[in-house]
């Protein structure tokens, strides 16, 4: 059954552009280490929470939005083996610095328990 990692990042609206560019660059290097699809959304309507929300968990300040990305795997092991090729990957080397405080990123992966699609 396929694999997801999930990560949420807050991303200064002023690098929208700047990022997608990067995300677009690193996803490649994903695909080419075994991913199957890797997704990224910029925030267009993500409420504050009281209690719990995407905003308070990246800790999202004043001008940032919140990013929501997923990479999808045929499995964990491909997984394993796929982030070990891409962190070995010369590439990694060329790729700019994070647009984001990696201290409020949220990550995991998750084991897909179901799954459905519409076509068209």
């Amino acid at each position: 059954m396929d694999y997801v990692d999930g990560v949420v990042v807050a991303v200064s609206e002023a690098n929208r552009e700047a990022y997608r560019v990067a995300a677009s660059a690193i996803a490649d290097l994903f695909l080419d280490c075994g991913a199957t699809e890797v997704v990224d959304c910029w925030g267009s309507d993500v409420p504050e929470g009281k209690l719990t929300s995407f905003p308070l968990a990246v800790q999202r300040q004043d001008g940032e939005a919140v990013v929501f990305s997923w990479i999808k795997w045929p499995s964990r092991e491909i997984r394993d083996a796929g982030w070990k090729a891409v962190m070995d990957d010369p590439r990694m080397k060329t790729m700019p610095e994070p647009l984001f405080d990696g201290k409020r990123m949220i990550f995991g992966g998750f084991d897909v328990i179901q799954s459905k699609r519409k076509e068209g």
